[in-house]
């Protein structure tokens, strides 16, 4: 598995090997030692699975607060999204940083989110599934995130206000500037 750094401490784009015949392809989507040759230590305990019908849908700015904060392992099973990031980690060097990355089916592109980062994606074709592995429980009362378009993150977005297809609790999403962080940098 190939990893590159995404220039914020600890997001990683991740690459399986995949092992092509005349059948088809092989590919090992997760390998716990793998992961951890790569510096990724986390246990995951839950897979989620999205659907989005239409081109520009925005899923996030998601996170979930301490005690059930999250890590993400991302990637899209149809289509295509691109997603983002944004450390939210007080004391990071990239405080209040984006960083963004195409994830395909077609490419198998994985992307490793930790926790103290605020996720999210836009789809760029229709009918894209995402699926994701997170190392905690999903906690409704520690649900939090950030509006997508917080002018102060200028996130460079693959579609615009107009287009954009959003759920009624992404849109009351608050800006980044309002958000007081529990998360913290560990070196």
């Amino acid at each position: 598995m190939d990893a590159k750094n995404l220039g914020l401490p600890g997001l990683l784009a991740l690459k399986p090997r995949r092992f092509a015949d005349a059948r088809g392809y092989f590919v090992e989507i997760y390998n716990e030692r793998t992961l951890a040759g790569a510096g990724i230590a986390t246990r995951f305990v839950q897979d989620n699975e999205s659907y989005s019908a239409r081109k520009g849908t925005i899923r996030g700015l998601h996170c979930q607060l301490p005690p059930a904060a999250q890590a993400k392992l991302v990637r899209a099973v149809r289509g295509s999204v691109y997603d983002v990031t944004v450390d939210l980690r007080v004391g990071s060097p990239t405080y209040g940083r984006w960083a963004g990355a195409t994830l395909t089916a077609e490419g198998g592109e994985q992307l490793f989110v930790p926790r103290g980062f605020a996720h999210g994606f836009c789809t760029l074709e229709p009918d894209a599934v995402v699926a994701y592995k997170v190392d905690d429980f999903y906690s409704p009362a520690n649900d939090s995130g950030l509006t997508w378009n917080d002018p102060t993150l200028a996130i460079d977005w693959p579609v615009g206000p107009e287009p954009a297809v959003l759920s009624d609790k992404d849109l009351k999403l608050g800006r980044f500037a309002e958000f007081r962080s529990p998360f913290r940098y560990e070196v």
